[in-house]
């Protein structure tokens, strides 16, 4: 794990945008297709501002959340919503997005068409997640039920996600397709979620979700 400080958070978005994009074009080099995945919250909204003016081959591009919430796209909560506001525009407004939730529908029985979409892309090219103070990371809570399941070296691509904290279910990718990824980073901000992640390195997954892929991460990290 390479943990990379910066001045403040506005510096943190200018530079994780810049070395996605260099990633990003590297990979279409060797590829007819590069998959992006991103978290949706408040964190990584000026990253896309300015990931989404990089001059790369977007049509070439699939972006999919690390996670979701079962809730219509245009909904207030919804990832798909930021992604598409903040990511997929100006130049990136080309790139392909595979959508993790499919409204009208169960989100287990739509499992297997959305897992069908995903499998072509994998691995995943870049990844860029958010942790919460809980150690949780896209929607892999701690003491969830299904989490044994989904941090399985075995684990299918992707699981619903039921919490008693949370309002709505949640479709997350799992720890193998993320830790799978060949390109890592995590962005947090504030001194509280430093020292939880360096707390998360001694922990096990199944109490710190976040410690199944810190290996080859790189953490950006700004009070």
């Amino acid at each position: 794990m390479n943990i990379q400080e910066y001045a403040d958070r506005e510096m943190l978005a200018i530079d994780v945008a810049n070395a996605l994009a260099g990633e990003l074009e590297a990979a279409l080099l060797h590829n007819d297709t590069v998959a992006l995945a991103v978290p949706g919250g408040t964190t990584p909204g000026p990253i896309f501002d300015s990931l989404c003016a990089a001059d790369l081959e977007w049509d070439r591009v699939r972006v999919l959340p690390t996670d979701e919430r079962c809730v219509p796209a245009d909904h207030e909560r919804s990832n798909e919503r930021l992604i598409r506001e903040r990511l997929l525009t100006n130049r990136a407004s080309v790139a392909q997005f595979i959508p993790l939730y499919v409204p009208g529908t169960e989100p287990e029985a739509a499992l297997p068409e959305v897992e069908s979409l995903i499998a072509p892309v994998l691995p995943l090219s870049v990844l860029v997640l958010g942790m919460g103070e809980d150690m949780h990371t896209a929607s892999l809570f701690p003491g969830m039920e299904g989490l044994a399941k989904a941090l399985d070296s075995q684990a299918p691509t992707l699981i619903v996600a039921r919490t008693d904290v949370q309002p709505e279910a949640r479709i997350s990718l799992t720890a193998p397709v993320l830790d799978g990824a060949l390109s890592k980073h995590l962005v947090i901000y504030g001194q509280a979620k430093r020292d939880v992640l360096e707390k998360a390195m001694s922990m096990p997954p199944e109490e710190a979700p976040i410690a199944a892929i810190l290996s080859g991460v790189t953490v950006h990290w700004a009070e």
